[in-house]
């Protein structure tokens, strides 16, 4: 069936798949295999065979995706909003883009990396701002030593962040 395709149509068929994992939900990995099973395998896809399309614009959506919601929950303007799953599933997120990038040979992740750590520096800022001063309470859903370990991880060093952070963070 995907010979009867021209290779436009393969595009095309490409593109709203990558548009389909880059809006998915909170695991992309999980959007990219719907996609795979759908090019492939599904009786109502277009019935290609992996040799006739590149996956990489689809794994490249996967990182994007990733680096979409590992930001969304280190803006404070997310904090009171529904999408918002504190830095707790920004860390795991991290992690699973990290593994993926290694796994799959996609993507930079040093930009991502970079601009993960000025994302959550300044997120720790005005969270301890505004907790500290007493205007909110603490959205900080991982304890103090994951989020050292997280800020590590993303080339932050303790100096680098805002003092009384022990106290904003879960026991």
């Amino acid at each position: 069936m995907g010979s009867d395709l021209t290779p436009r149509e393969i595009e095309e068929i490409v593109e709203e798949e990558v548009l389909l994992i880059k809006h998915s939900g909170e695991i992309p990995e999980i959007a990219l295999h719907s996609s795979l099973h759908y090019l492939f395998e599904d009786e109502e896809g277009p019935g290609l065979g992996p040799e006739e399309i590149d996956l990489t614009p689809l794994k490249l959506a996967v990182v994007e995706r990733y680096r979409k919601i590992i930001l969304r929950d280190m803006n404070p303007r997310n904090r009171d909003k529904s999408i918002y799953r504190g830095l707790a599933r920004s860390i795991v997120n991290w992690r699973r883009l990290r593994l993926f990038v290694e796994r799959h040979q996609v993507g930079e992740l040093e930009p991502i990396r970079q601009e993960a750590a000025e994302a959550l520096a300044s997120f720790l800022e005005n969270e301890a701002a505004q907790v500290l001063s007493g205007e909110r309470n603490s959205c900080i859903n991982c304890t103090y030593e994951e989020l050292m370990d997280f800020a590590a991880e993303l080339g932050l060093s303790r100096d680098e962040l805002p003092e009384g952070l022990s106290r904003l963070c879960q026991t």
